[in-house]
């Protein structure tokens, strides 16, 4: 098997060329995914900018979402010909077409489409990069790999609203959108600069179809828990998170945009704790991996029901840990369930993610319009206790028992 990035000699270089692989890999994934979460800090400005509802806006800033989902099905049925380091490249570079406009549009229909358009370029390159990962990494390095990308979207998350937060609050909304229109070309140079060319493995599969690799990944049980799973869990982050803007704004907290941005550094911890998703889970197992990560989300939820912002920005903190840490669990077991058929299991799995991101924003937002945020909160504790239930139905074993069950006698 290949390595995915050019490759070191020595002991001593293959070590520090593992640590900059994974570096790497966290760098693309921030830029691949920087514009999904900056728009939501600014979610507060973009209502008083559109002069629209906290829900018209809120959907339209998560329709980036629905585009995704459709990407990441399209890549799912055609990925085997795509090529997979043209594929990353050339869509973080078309990305940031999408994301220049955004700084000129003053219409929510078009504001709305252009996020679309964003999310489709954005689930092609995510999802490719995906199945990039697993067909360079040995399996037992997967979820390693994953992890590290799963860290590079909680860097964006963190980064990229910080970033959109400070610059609209200083230079306006339309800067931000060009600034993130220069990240996004800055990814796709990265990408060619660093990963391998892949047209060998576009022959892996043997005579296999997009059509047997659907029904594969559709008839494994396994496989199916982990796309509920994924729903579940972007569900619950976009709900907790895009609404939560309003909750932190409005009185008695009452932040100001600048200060809203500092909110983000909640996910921080998670840049730590995500990482070990992979010797989590190879230690205890998926299930409990994935029980654990969602336990702690439950425990952050209730604490952001808090007026006090000293006690509701822990629990913000805790949602992002158990949210991120579930996702790169099942990630990284989606990886290691669907043999061949990886293109396919990566591309239902983050249709369904996404999807699930787009019913949380829709959801939410007219539960607290009409409700208020108790009512999201218990909507999103009864969303994570399912995705949980659905957690104790993929393996109970450790990786490492699993290795070791599978080695020839």
């Amino acid at each position: 098997m290949t390595t995915p990035f050019p490759p070191a000699s020595g002991r001593f270089r293959m070590a520090a060329a593992d640590g900059w692989r994974y570096g790497v890999i966290t760098l693309i994934a921030f830029l691949t995914l920087v514009d999904l979460f900056a728009a939501q800090a600014i979610l507060p400005s973009l209502v008083e900018a559109f002069g629209v509802s906290r829900a018209a806006m809120g959907f339209a800033v998560n329709a980036s979402t629905f585009g995704m989902a459709l990407a990441s099905l399209g890549v799912a049925f055609f990925g085997r010909s795509i090529d997979r380091r043209n594929g990353i490249w050339i869509s973080l570079v078309v990305l940031a077409v999408p994301t220049s406009l955004l700084a000129f549009t003053h219409d929510l229909t078009v504001f709305t489409l252009l996020r679309v358009a964003q999310g489709l370029c954005m689930a092609t390159a995510f999802t490719l990069t995906m199945s990039y990962l697993a067909e360079h990494f040995e399996p037992r390095a997967t979820t390693g790999a994953l992890a590290a990308y799963v860290t590079g979207n909680v860097a964006s998350n963190f980064f990229g609203r910080l970033m959109s937060a400070s610059l609209a609050d200083t230079f306006g909304l339309s800067p931000t959108f060009l600034v993130f229109a220069a990240l996004n070309v800055a990814g796709g140079v990265l990408v060619l600069s660093t990963l391998k060319a892949t047209e060998r493995m576009m022959g892996a599969g043997g005579g296999t179809t997009p059509r047997r690799d659907w029904r594969e990944c559709l008839g494994n049980p396994a496989l199916r828990w982990s796309f509920l799973i994924g729903f579940l869990v972007l569900f619950v982050f976009i709900g907790t998170f895009t609404y939560v803007n309003f909750r932190l704004t409005a009185d008695p907290i009452g932040l100001s945009p600048m200060a809203l941005g500092l909110v983000y550094l909640v996910f921080l911890p998670s840049m730590v704790t995500t990482p070990l998703a992979g010797r989590l889970s190879a230690a205890r197992g998926p299930s409990a991996a994935i029980v654990f990560g969602l336990g702690v989300a439950v425990l952050g939820l209730l604490m952001a029901l808090s007026p006090v912002l000293a006690v509701a920005l822990p629990g913000l903190a805790l949602v992002a840990i158990g949210t991120f840490l579930a996702q790169a669990v099942v990630t990284g077991h989606v990886g290691r369930t669907a043999g061949g058929a990886r293109t396919a299991a990566s591309g239902i799995y983050l249709a369904s993610y996404y999807v699930g991101g787009l019913a949380g924003g829709v959801v939410l937002g007219q539960v607290y319009d009409r409700v208020g945020w108790s009512a999201c909160i218990a909507v999103l504790v009864v969303a994570t206790a399912l995705a949980a239930a659905a957690g104790l139905r993929l393996g109970a074993r450790p990786l490492a028992d699993l290795r070791a069950h599978e080695k020839p006698a």
